[in-house]
């Protein structure tokens, strides 16, 4: 499947292998859809509590107004599902087999006319890549 825009991805259980191109482009995408929001919720899929919270600080580190707090009492077995929330700054984590891979992101409004769009699965290393 040829990945061409954030919709592109709706239809995957896990993140797909990007090219530089691919990642750059989706990332300007999203940066859009980011910006116009009011506020985000972060869900990621991992393969151990450990790489979900690595994976949620380097979203962190280059979107400096999302903070986080909790993190070092999160704990989980197996694979997870790890729940961020900007507006709150609540971080939750289960273990949950049968998921796939990646970064979904929801981007949420406060006014009921617009609708909240989660974009994703992205790959878990696509806020540390570098252009």
């Amino acid at each position: 499947m040829e990945i061409n825009s954030l919709v592109d991805l709706n239809k995957l259980r896990t993140a797909p292998e990007l090219s530089n191109s691919q990642l750059k482009k989706l990332l300007e995408e999203l940066e859009v859809n980011i910006c116009n929001a009011d506020w985000i919720t972060i869900g990621i899929m991992a393969p151990c509590d450990i790489k979900a919270i690595e994976t949620l600080k380097s979203i962190s580190k280059k979107y400096s107004s999302l903070k986080f707090g909790n993190l070092d009492s999160l704990h989980a077995d197996g694979s997870v599902f790890l729940k961020g929330n900007q507006k709150t700054g609540n971080v939750f984590v289960r273990s949950e087999n049968g998921l796939g891979e990646g970064i979904l992101i929801t981007c949420q409004y406060d006014k009921d006319v617009q609708e909240s769009n989660t974009f994703g699965p992205l790959p878990l290393d696509f806020f540390i890549i570098s252009f």
